[in-house]
């Protein structure tokens, strides 16, 4: 006598597709995820690069200002796409700051000069967050 056992196998193949499916959605929802992170970091800090830059060229360019004309008072400029405040305070020692705007981030840099006898002297040089 022979009997016959047969395995019943017919969802098998679905439920093991629909597992690899949602481990592999998962993976990719994560990878994406890890993706925007970066994208969104790496345009703070081209931001925070640029407007370093143009608050720091400001500020040298009001340096000369005051070397030139001891009654600078400051100005805006525009540098590229980044607006730049800049303010001169005092006399002995003169403060000097530039605030830089970039889209929604601003970037302070400050100096300290003394303007003794034609001679004039970087006293101190602050980036201020």
């Amino acid at each position: 006598m022979q009997v016959n056992i047969q395995k019943n196998n017919q969802g098998q193949t679905l439920i093991t597709l629909l597992v690899f499916t949602v481990v592999a959605m998962a993976i990719i929802t994560t990878a994406v995820s890890i993706i925007i992170n970066i994208s969104k970091s790496a345009s703070i800090v081209e931001s925070h690069t640029i407007m370093s830059g143009a608050a720091e060229s400001a500020l040298e360019n009001a340096i000369l200002r005051v070397l030139r004309d001891p009654t600078y008072a400051g100005e805006s400029i525009l540098i590229g796409e980044t607006l730049v405040e800049i303010t001169v305070n005092g006399t002995d020692p003169i403060e000097i700051r530039a605030d830089a705007t970039y889209g929604e981030y601003t970037q302070a840099v400050q100096a300290e000069v003394s303007y003794v006898n034609n001679r004039l002297t970087v006293t101190s040089w602050d980036n201020l967050y």
